[in-house]
């Protein structure tokens, strides 16, 4: 079929997945692929049955722990939709990963393990989700298991979360006898049939009928159905009603429950948040103009995430783009704000995780991969017109774990830095390194500690490089500012040696050879601050460039 350009924005949906670990996100996803026909066999991530591997884990290590560790990006058609999956690590030790993830998402999909409810990284994220305004769609999963009562869950969302809800279907059964779902909007029933034994690798039929069908009852057994009648009046009368421009506004959270591992509840589910999700959203401009539209004619776009060796037989590296406006054509040429000159887009294309198509063309909401020869960093801006202007910059977060890093064998030193410098680039992990004392020692940063398990299974993996990782004793990392005469590597500013430091912190420098501290506690942050009044120091916890 023929769409026009601002036809094809229309009917683009970009979203990302968030969960705590484990509440099912990556076999969702996986279930979502089979519905848009872009699977034909979802592969279960911790299932020992499962004959194949979940199609967004792609990386060996993620197999192998059963975890996602990277951001994975998907695109499929469905119902006229065309639709691209962001799935996120779970995991908080990868929780940098997420926050750059969902900078391009439109709508985020936030699931919840039934008999767990909000945890903990659920919490943090949809707190970024909230501090970006997207909407938020909530599935609780896992319901074919015994889950909590799922008044309870909808009372959580609105205490822990503080976001009203308003569910679309409701479960009939809680306690590991769960039955089917029934949905509000058309008075149905889907009844769940326990019988599949093969893990929802094909897809579920469900059998329909009104609440009020007499034969109802003989589906479900006499306590569901009293239940049931019970729970629909009750929310009837005291729950929210469905508001589109409140949920568009994230305000208000429209909840569904199902089984992704069994397919239950999945595709309704899709349907719905199709027809609700918005299509691409405009981005905030730094120059007067304020606001690009995902219908102005000009390409424009940001990196959001570079991923090296996605094919360990190239040795190649992605940056990911989220296009923000306009359509992008074959070989074209933008302007790269940050480098001041045209490159060339070539070969760009699009995902199905680690599979990739040469992409002729894509449009605003699409994510394409784009082949790096060094040239982008995350947050980079590019455009096809000379307008000159920025998206909003991708913060960097401090890390909280620190440890020294050498290559075991001092023959391998060009791989380890080869290594090291491109996972820095993917904001895998951050690099500094000591001034003055040479490039012997390179000292890394990670969020959480296991990051750096994967780092070391990467620069093995990928690189060749056996390392060896001494821990350091800091919990803070601070970018340092001065606002005195123009700030540190000013003309006539101060250096940052002049600084007095305690014993037990250390000096370096990032990447991009700004001043960073690594400190063993807040005491010590604060110490700095005193004893050099003079140089009026700043420290910043969150960075952008």
């Amino acid at each position: 079929m023929n769409y026009s350009t601002e036809e094809q924005i229309k009917r683009r949906r970009t979203f990302a997945i968030i969960s705590h670990p484990d509440a099912g996100k990556t076999t969702m996803t996986e279930k979502l692929l089979l519905y848009g026909g872009a699977i034909h066999m979802a592969g279960s991530v911790k299932a020992r049955k499962a004959a194949r591997h979940a199609t967004s884990d792609w990386m060996e290590i993620e197999k192998q722990r059963g975890i996602s560790v990277t951001s994975s990006v998907m695109q499929f058609e469905y119902d006229g939709y065309c639709i691209n999956i962001l799935d996120t690590p779970g995991h908080q030790d990868f929780s940098e990963d997420t926050y750059r993830t969902l900078c391009a998402a439109d709508a985020a999909v936030m699931l919840l393990d039934g008999a767990k409810g909000v945890e903990a990284q659920t919490i943090k994220l949809f707190h970024v989700c909230r501090k970006r305004g997207i909407p938020i769609f909530t599935f609780i999963n896992k319901m074919d298991r015994a889950a909590k009562n799922p008044f309870d869950l909808i009372d959580e969302l609105e205490k822990v979360l503080g976001i009203r809800s308003t569910p679309v279907n409701w479960p009939i059964g809680t306690d590991g006898d769960f039955e089917g779902v029934y949905e509000r909007a058309t008075g149905e029933v889907l009844l769940f049939d326990p019988s599949n034994q093969d893990h929802g690798a094909s897809m579920v039929k469900a059998s329909t009928s009104g609440i009020d069908d007499p034969e109802l009852k003989d589906h479900m057994s006499p306590g569901h159905y009293e239940t049931l009648r019970n729970d629909i009046e009750l929310l009837d009368m005291a729950g929210d009603e469905y508001d589109i421009e409140k949920v568009l506004a994230g305000q208000l959270t429209p909840v569904f429950f199902g089984s992704a591992i069994t397919n239950f509840g999945v595709e309704p589910f899709l349907k719905h948040f199709l027809e609700a999700a918005p299509m691409p959203q405009p981005h905030h401009a730094s120059d007067d103009i304020g606001i690009v539209e995902p219908t102005d004619e000009m390409f424009s776009g940001f990196v959001f995430k570079i991923q090296a060796n996605m094919d360990p037989n190239h040795r190649d590296r992605m940056a990911f783009l989220r296009i923000c406006s306009g359509k992008y054509e074959k070989n074209m040429n933008v302007n790269h704000l940050r480098l001041g000159k045209k490159i060339t887009l070539s070969q760009p294309q699009q995902f199905m995780a680690q599979d990739r198509n040469i992409v002729e063309d894509a449009f605003a909401g699409d994510i394409i991969g784009v082949f790096d020869p060094g040239h982008f960093r995350i947050g980079d801006t590019l455009i096809s017109t000379n307008r000159k202007f920025e998206f909003d910059p991708i913060p960097v977060f401090p890390p909280e774990n620190f440890a020294k890093v050498q290559p075991k064998d001092s023959m391998k030193r060009k791989q380890f830095l080869k290594g090291i410098e491109q996972l820095s680039q993917e904001g895998a992990v951050q690099l500094y390194k000591q001034p003055d004392i040479g490039t012997e020692t390179y000292i890394m940063g990670v969020v959480g500690v296991l990051q750096f398990d994967v780092l070391e299974y990467r620069l093995k993996g990928e690189y060749g490089v056996d390392i060896i990782r001494t821990p350091l004793n800091y919990r803070l990392a601070r970018w340092v500012k001065s606002d005195v005469g123009g700030g540190f590597g000013a003309q006539g500013g101060p250096d940052y040696h002049d600084m007095t430091l305690t014993s037990t912190s250390m000096l370096v420098l990032d990447r991009d050879d700004e001043p960073v501290v690594l400190f063993e506690s807040e005491w010590a942050v604060d110490w700095a601050v005193d004893h050099n009044e003079a140089l009026k120091l700043r420290f910043e916890d969150i960075h952008t460039k």
